[in-house]
């Protein structure tokens, strides 16, 4: 099993920044890639972006591309920096962990997941 904790959320202005971690515990050597995926009120859960535990492969939907980062901040913690905040970014941002190596966009990819934190981008 792995588990994992998301926390970073909160709310900023259109323009600003936030900076998101996902902390993994449990069995985390069968982790190959940590994803974040986020759900808006009333939307489907999208995927955001994607990293290799190895951290030499990232991935990015077009909406968040050159305005978020994900990177890997040590052993057991992957970081999701946002950077020129939209009001359409507010949704509650999930990360996830799967072993599969491919369909990284897919939410189905993924076994676990954290409980999610909110970010909320004011107008």
């Amino acid at each position: 099993q792995v588990q994992l904790v998301e926390s970073g959320g909160g709310l900023v202005q259109a323009g600003g920044s936030l900076r998101l971690s996902c902390a993994a515990s449990g069995r985390i050597f069968s982790i190959y890639v940590i994803g974040w995926f986020r759900q808006a009120p009333g939307k489907e859960r999208e995927f955001v972006a994607a990293i290799t535990w190895s951290g030499r492969t990232t991935s990015y939907s077009d909406s968040v591309k050159g305005r978020f980062t994900i990177s890997i901040d040590n052993a057991n913690r992957v970081s999701l920096q946002m950077n020129s905040l939209k009001p359409e970014d507010t949704a509650v941002y999930y990360c996830a962990a799967t072993n599969r190596r491919v369909s990284w966009v897919e939410t189905q990819t993924y076994d676990y997941w954290g409980q999610g934190t909110q970010v909320t981008v004011s107008s």
